[in-house]
């Protein structure tokens, strides 16, 4: 693994007291959203036993998230940050609320549209976090610092998916659904409630503002105009969308591999385990040398790993391979993060995050419907299997399609 001796004059991000605060937001926003994740996906197959079900949960959430995220984008380079994301947070609170009135028999017992309707509006609310998350991070951290505050960010968020999915697969199957909706709830009201904490100087833009369109196409312009950007979220974009194994997991647990919630949590949670364990690496040693070659590699060993957790029919093995997934996921993502975070002007920050958030953050929602829909063409394992080797296909395109990613050193940036 390509990376640099640690440079012991630049200071460690988590001793800065704003990041730790940025890191408590982001944490519990995630686990929030994790737990109501998992817990969906479990609500809708035990409602449906339908695959393509659960693709139609991916899909729910995923245009909404795209028809809002380049709005968003604009509000956080214009509008105070910290208000904006607390007001996602409750947003997401108001979603897992609603869940848990429909898992209690409150509201619409038996039917599936309210939680389809509850998944739009988390779509919507969540195209805010990232790109208050990250405008916010460059306020709290030196510029030297971004390449370890990324690491570490990192390790904050797949902790978060980690522990959400695993939190929610034991609570739902310990102690029902609406106890999982309801801890989904309450982290959200302490995500906002930390961020709004944060003490950080939020200098409003300088001049009048642009109107709304062209400001969008301005961001727009900036990341189809630079190859090293552009080829590094295009790689994860369709790597994940034909990768999405993981959106398939209550069907194979209950089809393939035959355990119950606490297995499903084990299975989501293991990507981001391997994850978190790459990240604590990187975050002593981030990539800087042939960075490119091993964002390259890094996504290749993803969809190696896709084929064997298809492949497999013993849930341990199912989650070893997930877990390795995570590894080369968790360097996809440190790498991603310090280059929009290199070379993106401060002024843009919250567009650029937003269109990164379409080709980073719709692709797991866009994947889970293309699973969904491939298993019900193909089956669950061809479906999978058909995925991973896509997936290889994408990262042999983009290495000739983009030369300059390849050769990549993030000194350069």
């Amino acid at each position: 693994m390509a990376g640099a001796t640690p440079d012991l004059s630049i200071p460690s991000p988590l001793r800065e007291s704003g990041f730790r605060v940025l890191l408590g937001y982001r944490l519990c926003a995630i686990l929030s959203y994790q737990i109501v994740a998992v817990t969906v996906g479990w609500h809708i197959y035990e409602l449906t036993r339908d695959t393509f079900a659960l693709g139609l949960v991916g899909l729910a959430e995923v245009l909404p998230f795209i028809g809002m995220a380049l709005f968003a984008g604009y509000l956080v380079d214009h509008l105070p940050k910290k208000r904006l994301g607390a007001m996602a947070c409750a947003g997401l609170c108001a979603t897992a609320v609603l869940l848990a009135l429909v898992a209690a028999g409150h509201l619409a017992p038996g039917r599936t549209w309210p939680i389809y309707a509850a998944i739009v509006l988390t779509g919507l609310v969540r195209s805010f976090l990232t790109p208050v998350y990250t405008a916010l991070f460059a306020r709290v951290l030196r510029r030297e610092q971004f390449a370890r505050g990324a690491s570490v960010g990192s390790v904050a968020f797949q902790t978060a998916l980690v522990c959400g999915p695993a939190l929610g697969g034991v609570l739902v199957g310990w102690a029902g659904k609406t106890v999982a909706y309801a801890l989904a709830a309450t982290l959200a009201i302490v995500a906002g409630g930390v961020l709004l904490s944060l003490r950080v100087p939020e200098p409003r833009p300088e001049g009048p503002r642009a109107p709304v369109f062209a400001s969008i196409r301005e961001g727009l312009r900036f990341v189809f105009g630079n190859q090293v950007m552009l080829g590094a979220q295009a790689l994860d974009l369709f790597a994940v969308l034909f990768g999405g194994a993981i959106s398939l997991a209550p069907a194979f647990i209950h089809e393939i591999l035959h355990y119950g919630p606490e297995g499903l949590g084990i299975l989501r949670g293991a990507p981001a385990l391997g994850a978190v364990l790459v990240g604590v690496v990187l975050a002593r040693r981030p990539p800087g040398r042939h960075a490119g070659r091993l964002l390259l590699w890094a996504v290749a060993g993803f969809g190696l790993c896709i084929i064997g957790f298809g492949l497999s029919r013993h849930f341990w093995l199912s989650a070893f391979f997930l877990l390795l997934s995570g590894v080369c996921d968790g360097v996809s993502v440190v790498l991603r993060t310090t280059i929009m975070q290199l070379v993106t002007p401060d002024g843009m920050r919250g567009r650029v995050a937003s269109i990164n958030g379409i080709f980073i953050g719709s692709s797991n929602e866009l994947g889970a419907f293309y699973a969904g829909s491939m298993a019900r063409l193909l089956g669950l394992v061809p479906a999978v299997v058909l995925g991973g080797c896509v997936t290889l296909g994408v990262v042999a395109t983009t290495a000739v399609k983009a030369p300059k990613l390849r050769r990549l050193d993030l000194k350069e940036l």
